[in-house]
């Protein structure tokens, strides 16, 4: 299939707004303005403020009704602001040559620092309530509707600076942090390489020359794809590795001054999880390297190597028989999820007729893959780079369980849907396992069987093992950053030695990814350090929910959806013990790692 062929959609967002010029789209802008002058002015008569939370001895009545003006209003407030942002993105994330929406997204960006600086201010507000904030929440509607968040934001502002300080941060990281992330994503979705394929040469961006890179099934044209790949990044490398000593930088100083014990501490909160379950998860992980080494050396020697290079680890293996047209696709994903719920297969149904997903890969446009959500219109987008294969099917499968799970949360409010990136892949990886079980059940054949499951097991390595390297790297750079800004030499230095820590001896460590770092996007995010684990966390918990489901059948399915729907309402030990799992404890997890040993057993016997 030709990844560049017109008829791949693109989404459409004119339900939303007509068009960046359009008057509803300026009105918007004009609309956050207002609401958050308004906010900022209610802020200073009502001395909302962590230093002034009861000042003049208010009494309970006076604070209760701050409290549900505040929540209504931060409501209100993120449910435009983040429409207003995503709605941009959709342009920015599919044409970075698109100054106008490059522009806007800017100026929206101001707004949304702004809004994000507000929910700081409250925060620092419930934390100086003490004793007056449960008493309220068992007295108020509303509070108690948002008492989870509530509760969360007065423990999390202990690491709050001064609200000066806060503010200051906030307005710096418009041309700090966030300039440095923007740099990032523009440089690297810019990229446009030279490559002779198909007889010709084409000038390929990064991302469909990574997809030739892992998927070609020529050795020889995969090697050039990897040569081409680390030519092109090399030739950039000095700009980002400045991103990168950027976000690192401004994160240390951060942290530093706000307390956190380290640089892991607040994406630890952030996930929802303690340190204890983290540490349990890697644990266990770290135990199941030999068996994920025995399925790469496996593979290895079905190419007549004794170790990987690094354009072999995606390389195909067996032989499906043929691409999947977009229209294979999506019949594909929407018949094998109707099986799970009739639901969930009349969600993809929609998406898929309304054009929430923008497929074709070109230049301009990032790589990789999410989904977002459009509050206003409770609606989600997706973005993928299709190209035919099954792991972009799976791929596709994936975002529109992000969706779903957005679909779940139809109702609630911005502050009571707030999810953790650990909950977060709940419902993607569990509708991407249906839709590879689907595809293991429906082998014709041994080699194509085989292949299936090379396909799964690239993604279980991925998530266990690379992003445990990810893990290791970012962990390194944080440290040595506090010290100096980092040189391209280092961070090469550093991320090549996480993935010999990991892979080991499965892996030719004369052909590893030395500038991993350099396009993964998730290491410049603004708003997330250490971005990667909670995606291992996701695999090993809706593994473990996929077994249950396999055990309860049918009546799996309201209870799933009703764990989804309450992700932004509790911790993730608390939605866990909802069907008798204890995150805390090593043996759910290596449980988990199980259901993947017994893939890889089943590959080695293939």
């Amino acid at each position: 299939m030709d990844v560049t062929d017109p008829k791949l959609p693109h989404w459409d967002l004119n339900n939303v707004y007509p068009g960046l010029d359009s008057p509803e789209f300026e009105e918007s802008i004009d609309q956050i303005v207002a609401m958050l002058d308004n906010l900022e002015e209610y802020f200073e008569r009502n001395n909302i403020d962590r230093n002034k939370a009861l000042h003049g001895n208010p009494d309970r009545r006076v604070i209760s009704e701050r409290m549900t003006e505040v929540i209504d209003q931060l409501n209100e407030i993120f449910l435009k602001a983040y429409t207003l942002k995503n709605y941009l993105k959709s342009f920015t994330t599919t044409d970075s040559y698109n100054t106008l929406a490059m522009h806007l997204y800017s100026k929206v960006q101001v707004q949304f620092v702004r809004a994000e600086q507000a929910k700081s201010m409250v925060c620092g507000w419930l934390g100086g309530l003490g004793e007056m904030l449960p008493m309220i929440i068992s007295s108020n509607t509303t509070a108690s509707e948002h008492a989870f968040f509530l509760q969360e934001s007065a423990e999390q502002s202990r690491y709050l600076m001064n609200s000066e300080e806060e503010s200051l941060v906030n307005d710096l990281s418009l041309s700090g942090i966030r300039a440095w992330g923007k740099l990032q994503g523009t440089i690297t979705s810019q990229m446009n390489i030279k490559f002779r394929v198909n007889g010709g040469i084409q000038s390929l961006p990064l991302p469909a020359l990574q997809n030739i890179r892992r998927y070609n099934p020529e050795p020889e044209v995969r090697e050039r794809a990897f040569r081409a790949e680390i030519e092109a990044l090399e030739s950039l490398r000095e700009p980002l590795a400045a991103c990168l000593n950027g976000v690192t930088g401004f994160n240390n100083v951060l942290n530093q001054r706000r307390a956190r014990e380290d640089a892991l501490h607040s994406s630890l909160d952030q996930a929802r999880i303690d340190r204890d379950t983290f540490e349990a998860m890697m644990s266990a992980m770290q135990a199941s390297f030999p068996t994920f080494r025995r399925y790469l050396k496996a593979k290895a020697r079905r190419f007549n190597k004794k170790s990987l290079p690094w354009w072999d680890l995606f390389a195909p293996v067996g032989k499906i028989n043929h691409k999947f047209s977009w229209n294979e696709a999506r019949d594909f994903i929407i018949n094998n999820f109707g099986a799970y719920s009739p639901e969930l297969a009349e969600f993809a149904r929609y998406a898929f007729d309304h054009n929430w997903i923008d497929a074709e890969p070109r230049d301009g446009k990032r790589g990789g893959a999410f989904c977002m959500r459009i509050p206003e219109v409770e609606e989600s987008r997706i973005l993928c780079n299709f190209d035919g294969s099954l792991d972009q099917v799976s791929t596709i499968a994936h975002e529109l369980g992000h969706g779903y799970h957005i679909e779940c949360q139809r109702g609630k409010n911005f502050l009571q849907y707030i999810t953790p990136m650990t909950l977060a892949e709940t419902a993607s990886i569990f509708c991407e396992t249906i839709i590879m079980d689907a595809a293991l059940a429906a082998a014709s054949s041994p080699e194509e069987e085989l292949a299936i499951l090379e396909t799964i097991l690239v993604g279980d390595t991925q998530v266990i093992i690379d992003i445990t390297s990810r893990y290791l790297f970012e962990k390194e750079v944080y440290e040595r950053r506090e010290q100096a800004d980092l040189s391209p030499d280092e961070l090469c230095e550093i991320m090549t030695r996480a993935q010999k820590a990991t892979y080991g001896e499965a892996l030719d460590d004369e052909h590893l990814h030395p500038y991993m770092w350099a396009w993964k996007p998730h290491y410049y995010g603004a708003d997330l350090s250490f971005y990667n684990f909670p995606y291992a966390f996701g695999l090993l918990f809706s593994t473990g929910l996929y077994a249950i489901y396999q055990q309860r059948g049918k009546d799996f399915v309201p209870q799933l959806r009703d764990l989804l729907a309450s992700t932004g309402l509790a911790n993730a030990a608390d939605l866990a013990s909802r069907f008798g799992i204890d995150i805390r404890s090593i043996n759910f997890w290596e449980d988990s790692l199980k259901v993947i040993h017994k893939r890889i057993e089943r590959y080695l016997e293939m």
